[in-house]
């Protein structure tokens, strides 16, 4: 037992960090049979040694490690329940996004399409819209230019420009002009991001195509680009913040990819970062952008440490039990927006947990630099799973959209 708690492998004890859970066949906790199913350090897969000799490597150490935090910060856990919109949505709720100006109201989608506007301090004033989109609104952005704006995209295949004090949208993108004519044709917009220093709105669909929207003249610039496996989703889309022309694409065909803007051609990606299953989403890390974080369905946390790298590995895999069924939002690591470190993350947990004789979901703080578990947040009255999950950008505040 001591050997085996030391690392070694072939561990035989059932209380042994070191025994491979069943279902992922690694050191983890993705079952309720493994006892370290919590102690996902025990999980984390290290990158191999690189080499650091290379010119990347030294602009690396000369140029941005510096700007990264080496102390941590103090962190806050948001473990006490403060507030419910019990049945806000009719159906799950699919994203949310906070108010870049008004600190206290929360949006947020649902799979029937409506959009929700919740000022959770007054708690009772709360507004809804169902005339945006028809089905599943998957992705929301705010118009830098004007927080009284917000971009929506949606499975109908459009992306809406709407004003949030009337409620009412305007039309930049219709995929599917000529309505349904069956699902070999029918075009679902899942991932799309603001490149603010353009003016650009990037989107694409569920056949592996991105689109470039200018903002202001609402006009779609030159043509349909593939960047993922044709006939492939796109999952998500992420402009880096601190280069916003770099753009991370994830995507159904198994690759999270990273592309320059300015030089868009099927063939031209930086670099594909391959996965076991579907790509969930991806994110640079929100303050330098240099790091890179996926969420993946082979129950994975992939965390690639500065993109100027090696970026055939990641620099850590960490297991987390994240798959899911058809009937759920998929799963996505967020960063946590206030953390210098960019470290923390957080993600909702598929697996239960037996709380008082309750089954509960809870919701995962996890060190990405480390694969340590920081906090698991539940409360016995959310029995249902929380598969989105949004972090404050300046409160210690955590939003949770149910799964009911």
């Amino acid at each position: 037992k001591t050997g085996h708690e030391a690392g070694f492998k072939g561990a035989v004890y059932i209380d042994c960090p070191m025994k491979p859970c069943f279902l992922c066949k690694m050191p983890g906790h993705t079952t309720l049979t493994c006892p370290h199913r919590v102690a996902m350090e025990h999980g984390v897969i290290p990158a191999p040694r690189r080499n650091t000799n290379t010119s990347l490597d030294y602009v690396f150490q000369s140029q941005v490690k510096g700007k990264i935090s080496m102390v941590k910060p103090r962190f806050l856990v948001p473990n006490q329940l403060e507030c419910g919109n019990i049945k806000f949505h009719q159906r799950r709720v699919t994203c949310l996004e906070f108010h870049p100006t008004k600190n206290n109201v929360l949006l947020s989608g649902d799979k029937k399409g409506l959009l929700g506007i919740w000022d959770y301090v007054k708690l009772h004033e709360k507004i809804t819209y169902d005339s945006v989109h028809s089905c599943i609104l998957n992705s929301m952005k705010f118009d830098t230019a004007n927080d009284g704006v917000l971009y929506t995209a949606s499975s109908d295949g459009t992306i809406s420009s709407t004003d949030l004090d009337t409620g009412i949208g305007s039309p930049l993108l219709n995929l599917n002009p000529d309505g349904w004519s069956g699902p070999s044709t029918w075009r679902m917009i899942y991932g799309m991001d603001l490149n603010t220093e353009k003016g650009l709105l990037l989107v694409a669909d569920s056949f592996g195509f991105l689109y470039l929207l200018d903002r202001r003249s609402k006009e779609r610039i030159g043509q349909p680009i593939l960047i993922h496996k044709k006939g492939s989703k796109v999952t998500g889309l992420h402009c880096n913040p601190a280069q916003p022309e770099v753009l991370l694409s994830s995507g159904n065909d198994h690759f999270a990819r990273i592309w320059d803007t300015r030089k868009l051609d099927p063939k031209s990606a930086l670099a594909s970062l391959a996965h076991g299953r579907v790509v969930n989403s991806g994110y640079f890390s929100p303050r330098s952008g240099n790091k890179i974080m996926t969420t993946c369905q082979d129950n994975r946390i992939r965390v690639w440490d500065y993109i100027f790298g090696n970026l055939e590995s990641p620099s850590r895999e960490i297991v987390h039990s994240h798959d899911f069924n058809r009937h759920l939002t998929p799963f996505k690591a967020e960063w946590d927006p206030k953390d210098y470190s960019e470290t923390v993350a957080v993600i909702g947990r598929y697996i239960s947990e037996n709380y008082n004789g309750v089954a509960l979901h809870p919701i995962d703080f996890i060190d990405t630099s480390t694969g340590k578990l920081l906090a698991e947040v539940m409360d016995p009255d959310i029995t249902t799973i929380s598969p989105v999950n949004k972090l404050h950008p300046q409160d210690e505040i955590l939003a949770t959209g149910s799964s009911r």
